[in-house]
């Protein structure tokens, strides 16, 4: 009996896994589930283990329960349909350490999550590849984008070469068989161009289509192959023995030399347009990796060089002069400049830089010539960061797929169904005259009913629509999200960083503690990147004797707090002087009550039980932000605040901007709970945030929007990201998913009808009114231009303004 093992990574002993255990026994699939301590392993016995994966990892993940996994996504090549990836996909998730497989046909990717300890990349590329679909393995030490495109950048060219070495063999086959006919050695050159057509340019169907057979499944190089096969072994029997049916009854024997040979012409040559319109979908891709320059200038003592940019190395000494692209992410060490960085935020404004403040790798130095040091490079820069995240949305499925996948699984054998009973029915109807016609239909079935349009209907809208996206400033790192955004009609937005500029300035402040008290203070606040403590940061006097404070800790919604000397500081939310049950004396309570007044937020500093500073804080409202929620409105969609900060300072933020329902002195269980709330009321509802404190209720929302500005903890939760924080970027994100679900339904549509149509018309379904029976030519022309369409109908959401 197969055996399902999975390394455990959080085991506990103190923890009840006896839940677990009868969750998993109860599935009528699982023999035995058991728990070995000391291995820290889960053992599942079943008797199909493919079958009970999802099951068993789901159960993990709500138990909460961490194991080995790894996810990665690799080009797929070979596959020829979406019926290839359905193939390929349930292949991959019946191996052994595979988690879970997604195969996506528009992008030639999949993205598999696998337990390295019982696979890896290499052992799934070898079980793969005897299936007929070939796994690339990125190589090590080396760009592993740049080869794959150079690949399929080559691979098309052959395409194309093979298709025009079909087309011209195919124009004289196409010229004999309508024109010249009676010619004496007709069937014979026919013969002669079609075998090199099928055989040669066309050989790939077959080969495919043998591999398929020996997987025991089917896909469009098994309608191909068995279209053309059987007409082309047809006509060759009919040519040698062309006495064999004429005795039968026939007036002629027919041949389809020309029909076997057009069709694989015309399906090589929607296959090529096909490959060219997809490779175009992936052109974010591309333009994205040219932002990085291949060479750059860095210093060497004095003395100016370049290097490849495979070779810059952090803490390097740069060079960017006027019009060159910043090469890696750093910072600035001289020189002020302006530098164009709508290639990642898509904000059309060049930003001004100077000594200290942050370049990014893809950006254009537009004035000046800067010094900046390396600061992170390879994978670590923004730029790479942007990349595998489009890389990995776009491998991503949306929920819609996921039945596409299920029709394209069991369509071909459909198809095959169907094409068998057209045959029988013709061919019983009347035996001795109908041999011609009921092969002539259930060839045309054959072809015309080929899944690829119904395959490539989604995932090229998304593919596009991600492209767009990132062009424009609007990182989407999942599917799902871009097709649910459009259906969002609450959004829940934070206030600092969100609404606010996240650059907040201490406009008063009282200090009741000595010089040291400030020192505990700076060293308290450097230990954080909140913008209240930079704000704290710059009013008081800053020294360079470093405290080394003890046990310094983060407390989610209050602030920070650490040991010195052994008395204990806060500095965080007046929110602390009763929780924490501070002494407060009149003329400070005085000065709280004013500041409050005034709408400030406000930040105390607490030593013991005494409080020794108080700081009332301003931010500055986008300008942006009010015309954002104003057009959010306008749309219908309810729009929430939720702050940290106390309810009056919020209320006056919300006022500003037009928001009527505002909740201050929110912690982040109470976000999180308001989230459920709305959900509950059946709301669907984006939350819009940048902060640690945000998290919860970003990763509970049913979309999640962060700035990009924000914490890495926010942006790793959310699924969209909004890379230079403006709000207007969340509404353009909303009409993305509406252009993109707009899309998708009408490819879906012609996908489906063309099938409903067509299938009935290459049966012969209209022979009995007008004696109507479709080409099997003009069926593989019909089913070629269905793929063409849907991929053009997705790339125009390129040209459509968001």
């Amino acid at each position: 009996m197969p055996t399902l093992n999975i390394n455990l990574l959080n085991y506990n002993k103190q923890n009840d896994y006896d839940a677990l255990i009868h969750h998993l026994n109860s599935n009528d699939l699982i023999s035995n589930a058991q728990i070995y301590p000391q291995e820290q392993r889960l053992e599942i016995e079943s008797k199909k283990i493919f079958k009970i994966k999802a099951f068993v990892y789901e159960a993990l993940d709500e138990f909460e329960i961490q194991y080995e996994s790894k996810t990665e996504s690799f080009p797929i090549l070979n596959m020829t349909c979406a019926s290839c990836a359905s193939s390929s996909q349930s292949f991959l998730r019946r191996q052994e350490g595979v988690i879970s497989a997604d195969v996506n046909y528009a992008s030639t990717s999949g993205t598999i999550t696998y337990a390295p300890s019982q696979t890896n990349p290499e052992q799934l590329k070898t079980k793969l590849n005897e299936i007929g679909f070939e796994l690339v393995i990125p190589i090590e030490d080396e760009d592993d984008l740049m080869p794959f495109d150079e690949m399929m950048a080559l691979r098309l060219q052959l395409q194309r070469n093979n298709t025009m070495g079909a087309v011209a063999l195919g124009i004289p086959l196409f010229v004999i068989g309508m024109f010249f006919m009676s010619w004496e050695w007709a069937n014979f050159t026919m013969w002669l161009l079609s075998t090199f057509i099928l055989f040669i340019f066309g050989q790939k169907f077959f080969v495919g289509a043998l591999q398929q057979l020996k997987n025991k499944t089917a896909n469009m190089d098994t309608l191909v192959a068995l279209s053309t096969g059987i007409a082309y072994f047809f006509s060759c029997f009919n040519y040698l023995f062309p006495h064999v049916l004429h005795q039968e009854g026939t007036q002629h024997a027919p041949i389809y030399f020309e029909a076997a040979g057009l069709i694989v012409v015309f399906i090589l040559i929607g296959k090529y347009l096909e490959e060219k319109a997809k490779f175009k979908t992936s052109q974010a891709i591309q333009d994205l990796m040219e932002l990085q320059p291949k060479v750059v200038s860095y210093l060497d003592g004095n003395e100016i060089k370049t290097k490849s940019i495979d070779d810059v190395q952090v803490h390097d000494i740069l060079i960017a002069n006027a019009g060159e692209k910043i090469a890696v992410d750093g910072i600035i060490l001289s020189g002020n400049t302006s530098v164009d960085e709508s290639t990642l935020t898509g904000e059309p404004l060049p930003v001004d830089k100077t000594v200290g403040q942050k370049v990014f790798a893809g950006t254009i130095n537009q004035t000046h010539r800067i010094q900046y040091q390396a600061a992170s490079v390879g994978d670590d820069t923004i730029l790479a960061k942007i990349i595998h995240s489009v890389q990995m949305a776009q491998a991503s499925k949306a929920p819609v797929q996921q039945l596409v996948d299920k029709i394209a699984g069991i369509f071909v054998p459909i198809v095959l169904g169907i094409a068998l009973i057209t045959f029988l029915v013709w061919y019983f109807i009347n035996p001795s005259s109908n041999l011609n016609i009921a092969l002539l239909t259930s060839i045309t079935v054959l072809v015309i009913a080929c899944p690829c349009a119904l395959g490539l209907a989604t995932p090229t809208a998304l593919m596009v629509a991600m492209g767009k996206g990132a062009k424009h400033g609007i990182l989407i790192k999942d599917a799902e999200s871009l097709e649910q955004a459009n259906k969002v009609n609450a959004i829940v937005l934070d206030k600092t960083g969100t609404i606010t500029e996240g650059k907040p300035k201490v406009q008063e402040f009282e200090w009741y503690g000595n010089a040291d008290d400030f020192k505990i203070l700076q060293s308290l606040e450097e230990s954080s990147n909140h913008p209240l403590a930079q704000a704290i940061l710059d009013v008081i006097p800053a020294s360079s004797e470093k405290l080394t404070l003890l046990d310094i800790e983060e407390i989610i919604g209050f602030g920070l707090k650490g040991n010195y000397d052994g008395s204990e500081y806060k500095i965080g939310k007046s929110d602390w002087l009763f929780s924490s049950h501070v002494k407060v004396q009149p003329h400070q309570e005085e000065i709280l009550k004013k500041l409050k007044e005034n709408h400030y937020s406000i930040s105390v500093f607490i030593k013991d039980d005494q409080l020794i500073g108080i700081f009332g804080i301003s931010d500055q409202i986008k300008t942006s932000a009010r015309e954002a929620i104003q057009h959010i409105q306008k749309q219908g969609i309810e729009v929430y605040m939720l702050t940290g900060d106390h309810q009056l300072a919020g209320e006056r933020i919300a006022h500003a901007v037009g928001i009527q329902h505002v909740v201050g002195n929110a912690l982040p269980h109470q976000k999180l709970a308001f989230i459920e709330k709305l959900q509950s009321e059946g709301q669907l509802v984006a939350m819009v945030g940048d902060g640690i404190n945000d998290s919860a209720a970003l990763a509970k929302a049913n979309v999640s929007i962060a700035m990009g500005h924000g914490s890495d903890i926010a942006m790793d939760v959310a699924q969209i990201t909004i890379l230079n924080g403006d709000l207007n970027k969340v509404m353009q994100a909303i009409h993305l998913s509406k252009q993109t679900v707009k899309t998708i339904h009408f490819n879906l549509f012609w996908a489906f009808i063309y099938n409903v149509i067509g299938i009935p018309i290459a049966a012969g379904v209209l022979f009995s009114y007008n004696a109507f029976l479709l080409n099997p030519m003009i069926a593989g022309a019909a089913m070629a231009f269905s793929s063409i369409s849907v991929v053009t109908n997705s790339i125009l959401l390129n040209y459509r303004k968001i």
